[in-house]
C-alpha cells in the first residue's frame, strides 16, 4: 500500500519583521482615520489604516478602495483636541509621544 498523501494546507501568515504590535508602537489600530498626501501641492486624501508593511511603511485603504503603502512622514492621524474639535497630528510626532509615554 502506498504512503498516505499529505493534504495541501494553508500556510500560516508570516508576520515579517513588523508583527501586529507594529501599529501599537505608532499609537494606531486597524481602522483608524488618517489622511495623506504625496506632495506638498496636493490635497489631503482620507484613508483608513490596514496595517504595517514589511518595509516599515503604513498600509492604507483610501476613499476609492485603493490600497496604498505610504511612508510615515506623509500621514496625519485624526484625533480630538482638548475642546473636542478635530485635530490632525503628524504620525511621526504621535509615535514619538506614545513611545515616550510607554517608558514611564
Amino acid at each position: 500500500m502506498p504512503p498516505a498523501r499529505k493534504q495541501p494546507g494553508r500556510k500560516k501568515p508570516d508576520d515579517g519583521p513588523y508583527p501586529a504590535t507594529g501599529l501599537a508602537e505608532l499609537g494606531l489600530a486597524v481602522g483608524d482615520k488618517v489622511r495623506f498626501r504625496r506632495r506638498d501641492t496636493e490635497r489631503w486624501k482620507n484613508a483608513t489604516v490596514l496595517g504595517r508593511e514589511s518595509d516599515g511603511s503604513l498600509g492604507l485603504c483610501d476613499a476609492k478602495g485603493a490600497i496604498r503603502a505610504l511612508p510615515l512622514e506623509a500621514i496625519e492621524v485624526w484625533t480630538r483636541g482638548p475642546r473636542g474639535g478635530v485635530v490632525w497630528d503628524l504620525l511621526t510626532e504621535r509615535a514619538a509621544r506614545s513611545e515616550q509615554l510607554r517608558l514611564l
